[in-house]
């Protein structure tokens, strides 16, 4: 077994759970996780984790997504650990040489999203332009609640499992 699994299914439960939350803010999720140890390597851990977090409702959902930032802020709406903000600054990375014409549109698409959603507009930026971002919020503002709400959680699933593979890293 590889020793960050070894290590990670030996933490205590409280310091688990708070390892787990880092990559999802999930309550529920993260006690999930901590209680399904041990995991004997990623794809394991990678099937469990998508296993608990399409059991969980759309309230678990939204308790992770207030954990980002808009796209293009930095500041989340809950708080965040040191680890959380530099993953978040890193996946959004491609906003950090944005134009200010595209910032401006973000910020004012997020804006309009939340007020029609009730939660931010959730994307796994990884690897995605500034540009790409925008398209992407552009194509999901005028979808059906019930139908975005779905989105937002495969996307935090995506986000979920990179930042899990991070943990493993660090």
């Amino acid at each position: 077994m590889d020793q960050s699994f070894e290590q990670l299914n030996q933490l205590a439960a409280d310091r688990a759970e708070a390892e787990f939350l880092k990559c999802c803010s999930s309550t529920r999720w993260a006690k999930g996780m901590t209680e399904a140890r041990p995991f004997e390597d990623l794809k394991s851990l990678l099937s469990k984790a998508d296993e608990i977090w399409w059991s969980l409702g759309e309230d678990d959902w939204l308790e992770a997504f207030r954990a980002h930032p808009k796209i293009g802020e930095k500041k989340a709406a809950t708080a965040q650990s040191k680890q959380e903000r530099n993953w978040s600054a890193n996946e959004q990375a491609g906003v950090a040489t944005a134009s200010s014409q595209i910032i401006a549109e973000l910020a004012e698409l997020n804006r309009r999203y939340d007020e029609r959603f009730g939660f931010i507009f959730i994307v796994c930026a990884a690897g995605k332009s500034s540009g790409e971002m925008l398209q992407v919020l552009k194509s999901r503002i005028d979808n059906h609640a019930e139908a975005e709400v779905r989105i937002a959680a495969e996307e935090q699933s995506k986000i979920t499992r990179l930042r899990l593979e991070k943990m493993l890293q660090s």
